[in-house]
């Protein structure tokens, strides 16, 4: 009886052992592992919003693409002034516009458009709203989304 009893004993240890829910404390290192994204797009795109002090004021889209022009001049020079970007949308009430830029010129245009503060001798200032590799991701944005 003893025996059977015994062996009783020890099966319910093991099945709590096995059942129990406290963890025991291993010592486990931590591993990170890195992602790297390389886009495989040559250009991002930029949703921009022109600000004018004066909101009466209206540009054309070739006014509009001369005054990042300059803005890219002043900062940078003639080198500058020739970094390739396209002016794909251009609302004029809004003064709003979507850029396509090489990847190479982003960090540039995007300097040059902070740091433009006139136009006309009066105040502006570009806000940038999105920048995506993809054209697709300016389609939609979630903090002005109405549900």
């Amino acid at each position: 009886m003893t025996t059977a009893l015994s062996q009783t004993v020890v099966e319910g240890a093991a099945w709590r052992q096995e059942h129990t829910c406290v963890d025991t404390m291993e010592e486990k290192s931590a591993s990170y592992e890195r992602v790297v994204y390389k886009n495989p797009s040559e250009y991002h795109y930029m949703k921009i919003h022109l600000v004018l002090e004066n909101a009466n004021t209206t540009l054309s889209p070739e006014e509009f693409k001369h005054l990042i022009i300059c803005g890219l001049k002043d900062l940078y020079g003639e080198v500058g002034a020739a970094i390739p970007f396209d002016v794909l949308t251009f609302d004029q009430t809004a003064l709003s516009a979507i850029l396509r830029v090489f990847n190479r010129g982003l960090v540039k245009l995007w300097s040059a458009l902070t740091l433009t503060g006139s136009y006309a001798n009066e105040p502006c200032a570009f806000r940038v709203t999105q920048v995506s590799p993809f054209l697709l991701a300016l389609s939609g944005n979630s903090r002005e989304m109405d549900l």
